[in-house]
């Protein structure tokens, strides 16, 4: 029954998926990722171990940010590994940002 029941309304969790649209859209490509990139997972992270810490119900916001950590780790795993291309940054950058929107949307919309 749980998992069909939506969250409510959370302010740190409003604020900090808005952080992460932030984040992805100051991104440049053309500058170090790592350090941008690391501020990005350590806020998805820091979302993940929030929405946990309050309990079953936050079931549905933690499937939602689940996509995006899997293309921000790709992102981080790169970058750590050597330098990653402009052009695979831009890339990364537009499916993060389609995410980060999309995760907004979801959180904020909630009552």
């Amino acid at each position: 029954m749980q998992s069909w029941v939506p969250s409510f309304w959370d302010d740190n969790q409003s604020a900090k998926i808005v952080d992460v649209r932030l984040r992805v859209d100051r991104l440049d490509c053309t500058l170090n990722q790592l350090p941008q990139i690391t501020v990005i997972r350590d806020d998805l992270r820091w979302f993940e171990l929030y929405s946990t810490s309050k309990g079953q119900l936050q079931k549905d916001v933690i499937r939602l940010i689940t996509p995006m950590q899997a293309t921000v780790e790709d992102m981080y795993t790169r970058n750590t590994a050597g330098s990653v291309s402009k052009t695979y940054c831009e890339l990364k950058k537009q499916i993060m940002t389609q995410q980060a929107e999309r995760i907004a949307s979801a959180v904020l919309g909630r009552w």
